[in-house]
């Protein structure tokens, strides 16, 4: 699945609506970066994170789980330590989520496994913000333009 082009550019096509787990509200954060772009190109960003629970996170609600979410999520896109994806893995296929996708330096190959017996698509190790960009003409000469140049405060 993580080099088949035909299948990503599947899932970015019927997965429109997105769970980011982990979701950060600080706009310095790559998975903010990450929920932002997809948003900005039509998906619809569900975030999850406790410590947000309750609160708007890119002007959507945020919830403590993916139980939690009242309605249907296509993709599950885990912004999480690899030692702790692999429950996150048990929600989504608890919910019925389409697609498992571990970020960018995310890959826990029980989660993954889990992920595909259950039927679901599942992405490891690879960022979405990246891989729409790349698929879907996002990216321009200079790479992937986050607008930020340095998330380091200027003196």
């Amino acid at each position: 699945m993580h080099n088949d082009l035909h299948a990503l550019r599947r899932i970015f096509k019927t997965c429109p609506t997105i769970a980011v787990v982990g979701l950060s509200a600080e706009w310095h954060r790559p998975s903010y970066f990450a929920a932002k772009y997809m948003q900005s190109h039509g998906f619809k960003i569900v975030p999850v994170n406790p410590r947000y629970a309750g609160t708007p996170v890119l002007g959507e609600t945020c919830y403590a789980s993916l139980g939690d979410i009242p309605f249907k999520v296509d993709m599950v896109d885990v912004f999480r330590r690899a030692e702790d994806v692999l429950p996150i893995a048990e929600q989504a296929v608890q919910i019925g989520a389409r697609c498992f996708w571990q970020q960018l330096g995310v890959a826990n190959p029980e989660a993954d496994a889990l992920a595909r017996q259950a039927g679901l698509d599942s992405v490891s190790n690879r960022c979405v913000k990246i891989e729409h960009a790349r698929l879907f003409g996002g990216l321009n000469w200079v790479g992937v333009n986050t607008g930020v140049i340095s998330a380091r405060r200027l003196v």
